[in-house]
């Protein structure tokens, strides 16, 4: 019914930077909030940001101060643009949407994930 998409992910160098790209297609009524969370190897999930339809921002603790979401309404897309990387910023990272269906359905959708390496 519906997809979430990502993309951008890749191997970057310390102090590097990359954007994330999520899009959610499909059956979308409307998209409640969006956001990233990550996972890295032998550690549980944690939250990077979040951001509300009306653009209001949440930030975990890995998120803040270098990372920045931001997302197009119009285009059903959430990004993270992700600065300054650091070795420990290397994980998996899953776009995650809280989506009304054009059903009136409400559900929580995850995509595939991304990853994410910082290395040198």
């Amino acid at each position: 019914q519906v997809q979430l998409v990502e993309s951008g992910g890749g191997l970057v160098q310390p102090g590097g930077s990359l954007r994330l790209s999520c899009a959610a297609s499909g059956s979308v009524g409307a998209i409640n909030s969006m956001g990233w969370v990550r996972q890295a190897p032998g550690k549980q999930r944690e939250l990077v940001a979040a951001i509300t339809s009306g653009g209001s921002t949440h930030y975990g603790d890995s998120g803040k101060g270098r990372f920045t979401i931001s997302r197009d309404n119009a285009n059903n897309t959430v990004y993270l643009q992700m600065n300054t990387l650091k070795p420990e910023d290397t994980a998996v990272y899953y776009c995650d949407a809280d989506i009304l269906l054009v059903s009136g359905t409400r559900i929580s959708s995850w995509g595939q994930g991304t990853q994410v390496t910082v290395s040198s």
